[in-house]
């Protein structure tokens, strides 16, 4: 009988660069799409407005990456096991961002704007890992 927990299972200490690296990739993804919208002096008038941008759906992903496998052992091994984690983690972890967004945070969850970033999150959570794997 395996002892280990299903957490235990879906975290592995490897993964801590994958981790650092999803994070910073869905930082700056929002960024860019906030600044195609907002003006630079707008956000610098407005220090905290990134900070209700990125948090719902850095807790979305806090929340479900780990639970999908976006950080388990299999999500270490190669490009071609962890890029269809990550964008398997990606899916749930931005419906829970956009529900946040929603209902909790300012900002609207307009069709366009949900077909957006769930490509565009898909395309750059998966593009860092390739890009990761070819140069580790």
């Amino acid at each position: 009988m395996d002892d280990q927990s299903f957490l235990a299972r879906r975290l592995d200490r490897a993964a801590v660069p994958l981790a650092i690296g999803d994070v910073l990739v869905l930082m700056a993804l929002l960024t860019v799409g906030t600044l195609s919208h907002r003006p630079a002096e707008f956000l610098a008038n407005e220090p905290t407005y990134l900070l209700g941008v990125w948090a719902p759906f850095l807790i979305g992903w806090a929340l479900l990456a780990p639970l999908v496998g976006a950080y388990s052992a299999g999500a270490v091994e190669t490009a071609k096991s962890s890029v269809p984690l990550v964008v398997r983690s990606w899916v749930p972890a931005a419906a829970v961002g956009f529900a946040l967004r929603a209902f909790v945070f300012r900002g609207g969850v307009a069709p366009t704007f949900v077909a957006v970033i769930l490509v565009t999150g898909a395309v750059a959570l998966g593009g860092w890992r390739a890009i990761y794997f070819r140069v580790r």
